[in-house]
């Protein structure tokens, strides 16, 4: 299960994310795809200070290989679970539903934000985003156990018929 979101991005979401989101997943039997678990030789990179020259030399670098890595992560992946706080969908994560869908992958969004960010009174987020949502079958929600529930009974059937 790839799980898409700028969790990472800051200290608290971090630690929601590994240790309540991954946990969420692995107790419902999915393996987590994780973008945010990347090795340590790409992280020395993203760490270094900002104008530093090693940071300026190696960083397109590095940007390309996450980027690469996120896509094969999302072609292996059976669906995508999806975080849609914030003022507006993460751009990263909105590329990443619209990816998914292409391919097919089942996506359930799980937007826990109270405030108001869709295009209008119809959509709880950008109105692109949630079609795409929507329209690989899946849906959105604001709980973390209906999302995966949810996940998980869209896939039941995919895993049945692949046993075959």
């Amino acid at each position: 299960m790839y799980v898409a979101g700028p969790l990472g991005f800051t200290e608290s979401g971090r630690q929601y994310h590994e240790t309540v989101v991954l946990p969420a997943l692995r107790s419902a039997g999915f393996e987590p795809l994780d973008p945010w678990d990347i090795d340590d030789r790409l992280r020395a990179v993203l760490e270094l200070p900002q104008g530093s020259p090693a940071r300026a030399t190696d960083l397109p670098a590095v940007n390309r290989e996450i980027g690469r890595r996120n896509a094969e992560l999302i072609q292996r992946a059976a669906g995508v679970l999806a975080f849609l706080d914030g003022p507006d969908v993460d751009s990263g994560t909105a590329a990443e539903i619209g990816y998914a869908a292409a391919l097919a992958r089942p996506i359930v969004g799980i937007r826990t934000d109270t405030r108001v960010s869709g295009d209008n009174e119809a959509t709880a987020v950008n109105l692109q985003v949630e079609w795409f949502v929507v329209e690989s079958g899946g849906s959105l929600t604001r709980d973390l156990g209906e999302a995966v529930a949810k996940l998980h009974a869209l896939l039941s059937p995919r895993v049945h018929i692949d046993r075959q």
